[in-house]
């Protein structure tokens, strides 16, 4: 079995261009270094650098140059491993469900958190209405997922609770009827609750705008191309927050819930729950 250490210092030897160079990364003085390239020579009883006493310089023998690439790979292997163990279990893979109108440059600010704090779990993220992603969920197709719904409904691994605002642009005439509503596509409990607080209130309303991305939606009611309802969250600089004067009382609070498949989570998935927990705010 080739000792990885002594593969190690061989590439170490090779990147630096000298015994001496090599000793300096690898924390060994230059006989050390002498001494493990010699062993790993006679481990293979083959030569595999060529020493020039003048400029202190290597070279790779033929059988150097064959041993080199498999060298870097067992070595960047073992360091793989090293840092995977490290990790102390939190391993894995989870498949995280996210709603198609959960702000983007937010849901990446969390992964990448993630990611540092936890190199060892990979996210395999899937957008979908909310309850699409509550049927994934029963039938185990995700492992967690991140949930719009009325508040206070169903059991939940954690829950943020989100006040809606009616939001326009700063030009738009307010006086419109029927009323232009921006919103997401059917399914989405936003647009419902849109709806129904309007019917409930005897206005008319018509759909002047249909998008499933929150920056599209943002985009049109900055535009002035309607109303529209959004998380605290998702509400910009250059929306106007409709109030109960303009005619438009407030809605139902809703809630942004992480639910799980499973009753006992493993270590990665937990990890997962405690990061949420800690940086994703209320809405």
């Amino acid at each position: 079995m080739l000792d990885l250490e002594l593969l190690k210092t061989f590439v170490s030897v090779v990147d630096a261009g000298g015994f001496t160079r090599a000793g300096e990364r690898v924390n060994r003085t230059q006989s050390t270094v002498s001494q493990q390239i010699r062993k790993l020579e006679a481990q293979l009883d083959q030569p595999l650098l060529l020493r020039q006493r003048a400029g202190k310089a290597v070279h790779l023998t033929e059988e150097g140059e064959r041993l080199l690439g498999y060298a870097r790979r067992l070595v960047d292997l073992a360091q793989e491993a090293e840092a995977l163990m490290r990790t102390r279990g939190a391993v894995g893979a989870i498949r995280l469900g996210v709603p198609e109108d959960f702000d983007v440059q937010r849901l990446v600010g969390l992964l990448s958190g993630f990611a540092q704090r936890h190199p060892g779990i990979r996210l395999d993220t899937q957008n979908g209405l909310s309850v699409e992603l509550q049927r994934k969920i029963a039938q185990r197709d995700l492992d967690l997922a991140l949930v719009k719904r009325d508040a206070g409904s169903g059991t939940a691994l954690a829950r943020w609770p989100e006040k809606l605002h009616w939001v326009a642009g700063k030009e738009l005439a307010l006086r419109q009827d029927p009323v232009p509503l921006l919103v997401f596509g059917q399914g989405c409990l936003y647009r419902n609750r849109a709806i129904h607080a309007l019917e409930s209130s005897g206005r008319r309303w018509r759909i002047a705008f249909t998008s499933q991305s929150l920056p599209s939606i943002q985009a049109a009611v900055s535009a002035n191309l309607g109303i529209s309802l959004l998380p605290s969250t998702a509400v910009q600089r250059d929306h106007r927050v409709l109030t109960g004067r303009a005619g438009f009382a407030a809605p139902a609070p809703t809630e942004l819930a992480l639910v799980g498949a499973a009753r006992l989570l493993p270590v990665a998935q937990q990890a997962l729950v405690d990061f949420l927990v800690e940086r994703l705010p209320a809405g």
